[in-house]
């Protein structure tokens, strides 16, 4: 049975949660500060964590970058009321995967832990490289050999994504079902927005590219020389 940890100081919000979650076959077990989360964080080895992103004792991404810091990959869900865009910028900065703002539905809740538990193995990893391109997963830093690459929260998760599958073609479907969450497949140019940003950063100038684009297909990262 998947085990997930939820860190919740709002009791009705971990009720409903762990109701849901249950009812769909998880084993949930709940903290309701952030102190007692991080020491059952670190003594049930949960699959997953849920946290909220201010909770009494340790505020949730304290607990977050706690765990990062210590090689603990574990993939983890943040929740908060704060929806500004630096916020969420912050909340996966410190080491979160995905944030969810408050209030929100239960079913997207479920839809995105479904979609962090499909690569529980590939969390453990802290650096990924592909040729002379490196994401590093705790800093959330990008570099093309001795070029440090700026990316934003979605572009990272984008190159992040692409790089754990190197010379597999991605569909744009596959990108919007794993990158950003949809269940359904819109009639949106918006896979090809975010890829032709990111190929201006990855491919510089004066470099071989990496990311290519199959026609009517989707995309390719490889490696170069």
């Amino acid at each position: 049975m998947t085990r997930v940890l939820l860190i919740e100081d709002d009791g009705e919000t971990a009720e409903e949660i762990r109701a849901e979650l249950t009812d769909r076959g998880f084993d949930v077990d709940w903290s309701a500060n952030g102190i007692e989360g991080l020491d059952k964080a670190r003594s049930t080895q949960p699959d997953a964590i849920i946290v909220d992103r201010l909770l009494p004792g340790m505020d949730g991404l304290t607990v977050i970058e706690t765990l990062r810091k210590e090689q603990v990959r574990t993939p983890v869900l943040v929740l908060s009321a704060l929806g500004a865009v630096d916020d969420r910028v912050r909340g996966l900065r410190m080491g979160g995967d995905d944030y969810l703002t408050k209030p929100f539905a239960i079913v997207e809740l479920v839809a995105r832990m479904e979609a962090l538990l499909r690569r529980p193995a590939e969390s453990r990893e802290t650096t990924l490289k592909v040729g002379a391109l490196e994401l590093d997963l705790i800093e959330r830093t990008g570099r093309r050999g001795d070029r440090g690459i700026e990316l934003l929260p979605r572009e990272f998760r984008l190159l992040e994504y692409m790089m754990r599958r190197p010379d597999q073609l991605l569909t744009r479907a596959m990108l919007l079902e794993e990158v950003w969450h949809y269940k359904f497949v819109p009639a949106t140019n918006l896979v090809d927005v975010h890829m032709g940003r990111l190929r201006h950063k990855v491919d510089g100038p004066d470099e071989a590219p990496m990311i290519h684009n199959v026609r009517g297909a989707g995309f390719i990262l490889r490696a170069v020389p």
